[in-house]
């Protein structure tokens, strides 16, 4: 079976709720057709570079899956016909990255400082 991360913006309007029941309802496509979700991250309600059927926001979710390509074809004829999805992209990927800056964060030991930060340094006058 391929790798496939797939990226969803659903409609601004939509509650939190209903933007979790239409990623379980993806991942209950996705396992009757013989695959496995790997992991389901919600991003939040994020707004937009442009305007997508009027709307300036939108909720995005990514999933990461682990299923055949009849899998990912049944995935996405239902996507297009969702009204409630205004965009989404699946990419066959070799393997799953860490993608979230929050995991980059909760793996950063105690104490220690983000990527690109300076320390302060005092200058004797």
């Amino acid at each position: 079976m391929a790798l496939y991360e797939h990226l969803l913006i659903a409609r601004q309007d939509i509650s939190a709720q209903a933007v979790d029941a239409l990623a379980t309802h993806l991942k209950t496509i996705v396992e009757g057709e013989g695959g496995k979700v790997e992991k389901q991250e919600y991003w939040g309600l994020r707004g937009l570079a442009y305007r997508i059927k009027k709307n300036r926001k939108g909720h995005y979710v990514l999933l990461n899956i682990n299923a055949p390509s009849k899998a990912v074809v049944e995935l996405e004829r239902q996507l297009k016909i969702n009204e409630d999805v205004l965009r989404f992209l699946t990419v066959k990927v070799d393997a799953f990255e860490v993608s979230s800056s929050k995991a980059r964060r909760d793996d950063r030991p105690e104490g220690a400082k983000p990527e690109g930060a300076v320390e302060s340094v005092e200058v004797a006058q």
